[in-house]
Parts: C-alpha cells; structure tokens; sequence
C-alpha cells in the first residue's frame, strides 16, 4: 500500500535524469484536466468522488483542490462546494466607484452596509485626512456586490466634522462619490492605491462566501479633492479569486538620457 507522501519521478534530462514530484501535484493535474471538461460555474465532484475516481486519499484531493482555489482556477463557496471559476472581473486601477466599476462590466452594482458610526482619529487617521487626533471620524464599512455575489468588504474613514450627516445623505444617493459632490461639493481628483495580499480572517470568509485563510487582495486607497485636500482612507478587502487587476503604464516623460 502507497501513501500519498510518496514521491514519483519524472525524467528532466538535468543530472540525475529524474525530479521529485510529490504525488498531490499529479493529482492537481488530473483534478485540473477533470475541471477543463466542466463550463464555468459548474459545481466540481464532492472530494470523497475525487478521492475514489483518482485512486488516492481525499486528503491529497483536498490539498490539490486548495492550490487550485488559490491560483484562481476554482471558486470554493463556503456551504455549497467547490465550482469552476467564471472569468475574472476587471478592477481597473483608476479613481472610480464601485458602481462605475460594475456597470462598466454590464453587472448590476449593488452595496449593503455592515456599520456605520463615528470613531475617534488616531495619529494614523488624524495623519491620513489632515485632522486632529481624537477628532470624529465616520467610519462606514460595505459589503460590495455584482447583482448577489459578494465581492470586497470595504471600510471607509471621513472627517465628520466636513461631512455632517453622511448618513442621511448617503441614503439618497447610490453611490458615496456621487454624494460627496452633490450634497458637498467635493469631487475628488487624485487618490494613492496600494495592493497587498492578504488572507482571509473569519470574519471576511463569512462576509465574502469563501473559506479562512484563502488569498485576498487587500487595497489601500488615499483620495484628494480638486484643492488637494484629504478626502477619504478606504481598506478593501477583495476575493482574490474574482479579481484581475490592469492598470495602464506609460513612458516616463522627459526622462533624462544616460
């Protein structure tokens, strides 16, 4: 009887004439081969089925089935299985909202806030939206959605004294950049955006369907006003496995020769 730990060769043509391969990857491949024959969005067999079909421990299965959610190749919905990943979304890096976002990819936005309440500026915030330490803040956190699917937790931080009753003015409009012009008078023009990887607490695999521990993007985003003024901190939380990130690069003008 084989384990599962057991190592099979493969010849290379390197020194030796052989590589080590543990035996989860060749079941990754054949895994990956039975996902191929599926249509995107179609459940994968249980892993008991795999373990039987593949001859080998649903221990292994599992393991290939994990680095398979991990490169994006299949989307684990916590409750309800293991299904072939449907093509990526596009998170264009620019200044744009959630629902300009999904619009554009013709799905229908859709947001559902989880909190919203006023905390007090750390040396952090009070730094990041030009305020003194201890002042208000407004802290919203949404989860994001295309139609029912979810797909970022969201927390944006705002100075409440220039923002008085975002709340209700919120509750008017769609969109949080679409009421910080009309009601405020503020459009923003610049924002700096970082991209981290990150895992999945508990608490953001509930929110986003998936499994603890499995990679997120995480996204950091400070915005400016047309005057230059801080505007908002936002933290993102996006499920990396329905996520591509493009952004555009251009040539460095007037770059020095030599």
């Amino acid at each position: 009887m084989t384990t599962d730990v057991s190592i099979v060769q493969h010849d290379t043509g390197m020194p030796g004439g052989a590589a080590r391969v543990p035996k989860y990857y060749r079941v990754k491949q054949q895994v990956l081969a039975i996902a191929g024959s599926l249509t995107p969005g179609s459940r994968m067999p249980a892993e008991r089925l795999l373990a039987v079909r593949l001859n080998t421990s649903r221990t292994t299965v599992r393991l290939a089935l994990q680095e398979l959610v991990g490169e994006g190749r299949l989307d684990r919905i916590h409750g309800k299985g293991t299904f072939i990943a449907r093509p990526k979304l596009y998170r264009v890096l620019q200044l744009t909202s959630h629902t300009e976002e999904m619009q554009a990819q013709g799905l229908e936005p859709a947001s559902r806030i989880l909190d919203m309440r006023h905390i007090e500026a750390d040396e952090e915030l009070s730094r990041l939206l030009d305020i003194d330490v201890g002042e208000r803040v407004v802290r919203i956190e949404r989860l994001r959605l295309a139609g029912d699917e979810p797909m970022a937790v969201e927390t944006t931080h705002l100075s409440a004294r220039r923002f008085p009753d975002l709340r209700e003015s919120l509750a008017r409009y769609r969109s949080l950049y679409t009421a910080l012009g009309e009601v405020y008078g503020v459009h923003l023009s610049e924002a700096e955006e970082g991209i981290e990887t990150s895992l999945a607490t508990p608490y953001e695999a509930r929110l986003l369907a998936t499994d603890v521990g499995l990679p997120m993007m995480l996204l950091s985003r400070h915005s400016h006003d047309t005057e230059g003024r801080p505007v908002e901190w936002v933290r993102s939380v996006y499920r990396g496995s329905r996520y591509k990130f493009v952004v555009t690069l251009m040539p460095m003008a007037d770059r020095a020769s030599g």
